[in-house]
């Protein structure tokens, strides 16, 4: 039976009470097992076993309990916004995960239950989609909604892993974005159009361009390819101002997890990436400047620590 109920959770994130009850339990054992840990309950009448609850992270939490909302929903809805961008995997950065985002398609007003909120929007052609068999918004029309939910800042990470991923296309995004222009609450949408930027492959990366913007800083050229005096590639580096000879790279705890190679420990990658970086220095004549996530967290810093590097080079001294 737990091998039925287990397999149902792999198939669909939850299993129902009325499913355990058919297959025997009886209400009473389904208590004692959600009070025992056996079961979580996740939503009234969807559960998932306490297992694999335990070693869920926040964002599979928030799937799990998504796929619940859709079981026991009483209206036809499909999710959308933060809750249809984890279902397309890409990544989320600051957004609260404490509610369901769903999209009604009965056309009646949107309203916020317990953990749920429900949104009213004219859905259009090609705002639908099933992603393993779970309905939800395109992820074009998820990228508009997000604009809604979130500054440009935060939207900007999940919209351009989309658009990295070919998930959309600029494109599309811009033309189905015309459409909602009297929407409510889309303040951050002339930003994020403004800022799309497609080459940016992490969240890291997504911030360090928004934040070169928002500082006043001209915007640096993204995956910048430095090639040898035979045309030979050496590197490509994430961010480059190459009129001012300097070039940035944004090291994330993902990013040396990616380059690790088979029988590495991360100082072996640390060695490679300095090695790397000598070599950019030497074949280009620039700086280079590196950060990582803490950086982030003060804006105004970062982008002194960038003049600095521009003001001090020996090619741009006043």
């Amino acid at each position: 039976m737990n091998n039925l109920l287990r397999q149902m959770c792999d198939d669909n994130g939850v299993f129902l009470r009325r499913e355990a009850l058919g297959m025997g339990l009886d209400q009473k054992t389904i208590t004692r097992l959600a009070r025992d840990g056996t079961f979580h309950r996740v939503r009234h009448g969807a559960y998932t076993f306490g297992d694999i609850w335990r070693v869920s992270t926040p964002e599979q939490r928030h799937r799990i309990t998504a796929r619940a909302v859709l079981r026991t929903a009483r209206s036809e809805a499909l999710l959308s916004h933060v809750s249809a961008a984890l279902e397309y995997a890409v990544p989320i950065w600051g957004m609260p995960l404490d509610e369901v985002h769903t999209t009604r398609r009965d056309g009646h007003a949107g309203r916020r239950e317990a953990g749920i909120r429900h949104h009213q929007g004219l859905l259009v052609p090609g705002d639908l989609h099933e992603l393993d068999g779970i309905p939800l918004t395109s992820a074009t029309r998820t990228a508009v909604d997000l604009t809604t939910v979130a500054d440009a800042e935060h939207a900007l990470v999940p919209i351009n892993a989309m658009l990295h991923q070919g998930l959309m296309t600029v494109e599309a995004f811009l033309t189905r974005l015309e459409k909602a222009e009297h929407w409510p609450d889309t303040l951050s949408a002339h930003v994020v159009k403004r800022l799309l930027n497609p080459k940016c492959e992490s969240p890291g990366e997504s911030r360090t361009d928004y934040i070169c913007w928002a500082s006043g800083l001209p915007r640096p050229e993204a995956q910048v390819e430095i090639r040898d005096d035979q045309g030979r590639l050496v590197a490509r580096v994430d961010f480059a101002w190459p009129d001012r000879g300097v070039f940035l790279e944004f090291d994330g705890r993902v990013k040396y997890q990616k380059l690790l190679r088979p029988g590495e420990d991360p100082t072996d990658v640390v060695i490679r990436e300095k090695r790397r970086e000598e070599r950019v220095c030497e074949v280009t004549g620039w700086r280079c400047i590196r950060i990582t996530w803490s950086d982030l967290a003060d804006p105004d810093r970062l982008a002194a620590r960038i003049r600095a590097m521009w003001r001090d080079g020996p090619q741009f001294a006043a």
